[in-house]
């Protein structure tokens, strides 16, 4: 286990809040009020690592909490270390349903005097911090109350308190512990979430559990005109926090080709967008990593045909960390981002594809700089529909 001044610095320095895992489960007392959907707000945050974050409130008495929001977070967590006061935590005690619920394997012993994160015989996970990749520490699992706005799907609605929450990131991933399958289970709606994350410091993004309608525009409900894929299950665990032999928590899709103004991507290998036995390839929608992530041969065939396509703009000396910049003074503007090259993710058939527009292929770096960025999550609304193993994905179009 690392030290504490090591994890208090880390997590300072993030600005958020992790370290202990928890978990929801319903409670014996019945709630009157039984929410079908349920909202948080995420804003960026760009100050050194870039992330989206949200914000809770948790414990008794209620303090509010800010947690990175992670897409394939196998469950929430929090810093126990951080002045962590609460009259409702309860940790998870080896044996228990928590436990079991929690597939957690180990037993916890704590050698200082008892307090949240530090009790004799409970149970416990490896969380890391998926920002960073760094940490690696086995941390006790136990539960508590947090609170959230209700919502009718175009305004908060009534506060509503979940008594028993196992915690820990605010996880979003395919885990019986991610919060969609907590909250799924504690007011019995459908293990559905939909999320739109924010372009700038100076906008907020929401995410939404439950059913619809997601109205993001007055009148608008985006649900209604989504393309559909299947999510596929990667066999072999990735990402940040993971058991050796569990499937991996986090959402891939299978995109079989990419095209750029309606001109297929060649030059490597095809193979590599399947996922093999390994556990390597495939596509992955994250929302940890700001910027697209492209193996080496997909990248360099991806680039030159998108600047084969847009060889009427200059282009500049890359700025850092992107690989290719335009001089965009004479470029202009459309109601979808700068006028360049549309990318179309081909899904399961030709006639089934996620098309990209500029003001999400592309960022504006300086006044007159604009680089390649291939794909932002930016004004996207994306509905993973985790009990029919679908994904939906809405982007702005010209029609909007």
């Amino acid at each position: 286990m690392a030290s504490s001044s090591f994890r208090h610095l880390l997590f300072c320095s993030l600005a958020i809040i992790f370290h202990m895992i928890f978990v929801i489960i319903p409670s014996e007392a019945k709630t009157p009020f039984r929410p079908k959907a349920l909202v948080l707000p995420v804003s960026k945050h760009t100050s050194g690592a870039i992330q989206y974050l949200t914000s809770i409130k948790q414990r008794t008495p209620l303090v509010p909490v800010r947690l990175t929001l992670d897409l394939g977070g196998t469950f929430l967590w929090v810093d126990c270390e951080d002045r962590y006061v609460s009259s409702t935590y309860e940790p998870a005690h080896c044996g228990s349903a928590q436990c079991s619920l929690a597939r957690s394997k180990r037993c916890f012993e704590c050698l200082s005097p008892p307090r949240p994160g530090c009790y004799n015989n409970t149970c416990n996970l490896m969380s890391l911090n998926s920002v960073l990749g760094s940490g690696g520490n086995f941390d006790q699992v136990g539960q508590d109350v947090i609170s959230l706005h209700s919502t009718d799907g175009s305004n908060p609605t009534k506060i509503v308190s979940i008594p028993n929450l196992l915690f820990g990131i605010a996880g979003l991933g395919r885990t019986k512990i991610g919060l969609p399958s907590q909250f799924a289970s504690t007011f019995s709606f459908k293990r559905k979430f939909a999320v739109c994350l924010p372009s700038s410091r100076r906008s907020y993004g929401v995410v939404f559990f439950g059913d619809g309608p997601y109205n993001l525009l007055p009148g608008i409900d985006v649900s209604k005109s989504l393309i559909y894929t299947p999510l596929i299950v990667n066999p072999v665990t990735t990402g940040a926090n993971y058991e050796e032999g569990e499937p991996s928590s986090e959402y891939f899709i299978n995109v079989t080709s990419i095209k750029i103004n309606g001109k297929v991507v060649s030059g490597f290998s095809t193979s590599l967008l399947i996922i093999d036995k390994e556990g390597y390839g495939g596509t992955k929608i994250s929302s940890v990593n700001p910027y697209t992530v492209m193996e080496t041969s997909i990248y360099n065939a991806f680039v030159d045909l998108f600047t084969k396509e847009l060889s009427g703009v200059p282009r500049v000396t890359p700025v850092e960390p992107f690989g290719v910049c335009f001089n965009s003074t004479n470029l202009g503007s459309t109601r979808v981002g700068p006028p360049v090259p549309t990318i179309d993710l081909v899904l399961q058939s030709e006639s089934v594809y996620w098309r990209i527009f500029g003001a999400n292929s592309m960022v504006q770096v300086s006044q007159d700089v604009l680089c390649l960025e291939q794909l932002q999550q930016l004004s996207h609304i994306l509905i993973f529909l985790y009990f029919r193993e679908k994904f939906g994905c809405f982007a702005p179009t010209d029609s909007l």
